[in-house]
């Protein structure tokens, strides 16, 4: 449950101590609340499952202390903190006041954290020092970041303490930096992999089941073999007789942008394009969600784009966020399929379902999603652009296939450094073998390689959820399509609007939609 490790008052959130005691204490009287209850609805049968299942996981996850080592670089607290300001309505002063309140906040809350993850070292709880250096570099790069809020403000009333919040920010990045770089990193552990029970724990959080992960292991090598030679047939078709690295290279020569308004443009039209073509046919796109706004995410050192959903009142947009990665030229080729997988039918579309659903779906449900959901949902996205001939510009549907070998390549990588399982040739996993392995099998783009790496081994069994999740969706649709009536618009709608559903549970929920 990433984000609900602390206990929030106001504008902060507890990370230390006291906080994580007080969640702790809130997951075990839920559960025995919970377990006293009966259902009155479908509705509240779907809601209490979801809930007691991420109740489980959290109450796993304390049990073996991950709480107090809760580090990891680029998705972690610094980066959560930090993204927490910058989705805040700016619109009115008491919009202000509220982001002055966060603002100020800010060192509060990181010391709270510091001050969790010094106890934990206490009681050799220790996360791995490349997450630790990793976290550093990025809170040091967050000094100074909020300056174009005040800027964006201008010489309101509420300037000079807007400015002062914003030092105060600064101040909180700079000192969390600082201990985090001299005094955690030198205790930390040398060892990136997480070993058996932590990672076991970490993938029920992400899948919401509990797997075989040594079939999945082997899974994973056969679906990045399958995805390879797909790609070998693509390549042909861009140039005949090229490899998958000539292709690469000339779609990289010939199918580009050049600078980031350029760059914006093009993928602000494919989003549009995107609900265009799918509203009416295979989704019914309420028209609140029929905007999706183009993000460049400056600054960022995260190695993908990612999504941010709207507000619960839909007064702000879901959003799409794209990292620069110090480039000026953009290969939108290879990026076509992730505007499918973070904007519409993907992400988008996912938790649009549930911001429109009202009461049919828990409050908690609303707010506590699970990766495999979501980003099996995304990729499943992915795949059905493919299945309507989506991509029919010059090496997009390459690029899809090499987005699919990267998420193929993050199984055996995730799995098999925190599990210390065998590469097919006998050898053993290492930090440079990943790297190599998700570079050349992956296809993955220069710029993405080393954060990829880095956020696969601080956040363990998340970067498997991809394509396990994506498995168990075309799973239970094949199993739908089986059924008289079947009608994939019709499964879309209902599927989305049951909202978040662990693994272990998704194909038996989704069996209860209707057709005739």
């Amino acid at each position: 449950m990433r984000g609900l490790t602390g206990i929030a008052f106001g504008p902060a959130t507890d990370y230390g101590p006291d906080g994580i005691a007080a969640h702790a204490e809130l997951v075990a009287t839920t559960l025995r609340r919970l377990a006293t209850l009966s259902a009155a609805s479908p509705a509240d049968t779907l809601a209490a499952s979801h809930l007691r299942e991420r109740l489980e996981s959290a109450s796993a996850r304390q049990a073996i202390g991950e709480p107090f080592r809760e580090l990891q670089a680029q998705f972690g607290i610094v980066n959560r903190i930090h993204d927490s300001v910058d989705l805040l309505p700016r619109d009115t002063d008491d919009d202000w006041r509220n982001i002055i309140a966060r603002l100020t906040a800010i060192p509060l809350m990181l010391a709270s954290w510091q001050c969790g993850l010094e106890i934990g070292a206490q009681r050799r709880l220790l996360a791995a020092r490349r997450q630790a250096i990793g976290a550093a570099e990025q809170a040091e790069r967050y000094c100074g970041i909020h300056d174009n809020l005040a800027r964006s403000y201008g010489d309101g009333p509420l300037a000079a303490e807007l400015a002062g919040a914003v030092a105060a920010a600064h101040a909180g990045y700079a000192e969390v930096a600082r201990y985090l770089r001299t005094e955690y990193a030198p205790r930390a552990s040398e060892v990136d992999a997480v070993g058996a029970e932590r990672y076991a724990v970490a993938a029920r959080e992400s899948l919401g089941a509990d797997i075989d992960l040594v079939e999945a292991y082997q899974w994973g090598w056969a679906e990045l073999e399958r995805v390879e030679t797909e790609l070998t047939a693509e390549a042909d078709r861009v140039r005949a007789g090229a490899s998958v690295e000539e292709a690469i290279a000339v779609l990289n020569d010939t199918q580009y942008v050049s600078g980031v308004e350029a760059y914006q443009s093009w993928l602000q039209e494919r989003h549009d394009r995107a609900i265009d073509q799918l509203n009416g046919t295979h989704f019914d796109i309420a028209e609140p969600l029929r905007t999706v706004a183009v993000t460049i995410a400056h600054g960022s050192t995260a190695g993908s784009p990612y999504y941010t959903q709207p507000s619960e009142d839909l007064s702000r947009p879901g959003r799409t966020w794209w990292p620069l990665g110090n480039r000026d030229r953009f290969a939108i080729w290879h990026e076509l399929s992730t505007v499918f997988h973070e904007g519409v039918p993907g992400h988008h579309l996912q938790h649009g379902a549930v911001a429109m659903a009202g009461d049919r779906i828990s409050r908690f449900a609303k707010t506590t999603t699970i990766s495999g959901y979501g980003e099996g949902w995304a990729l499943y996205a992915e795949r059905l652009a493919d299945e309507l001939d989506w991509f029919t510009e010059p090496g997009t549907r390459l690029g899809m296939l090499a987005r699919s070998a990267f998420r193929a390549a993050r199984v055996v990588i995730d799995i098999g450094v925190h599990l210390d399982l065998p590469l097919p040739d006998g050898s053993r996993w290492n930090y440079e073998t990943a790297r190599a392995v998700l570079r050349d099998r992956g296809r993955t783009q220069p710029h993405r390689v080393e954060p990829e790496v880095v956020r696969y081994f601080g956040w363990p069994a998340q970067a498997i959820s991809y394509k396990l999740g994506e498995r168990a969706w075309l799973d239970a649709r094949a199993e739908a399509r089986r059924r008289p009536g079947f009608d994939l618009r019709r499964w879309h709608t209902a599927a989305l609007d049951r909202g978040p559903i662990g693994l272990d549970g998704l194909r038996d929920v989704l069996r209860g939609i209707e057709f005739l």
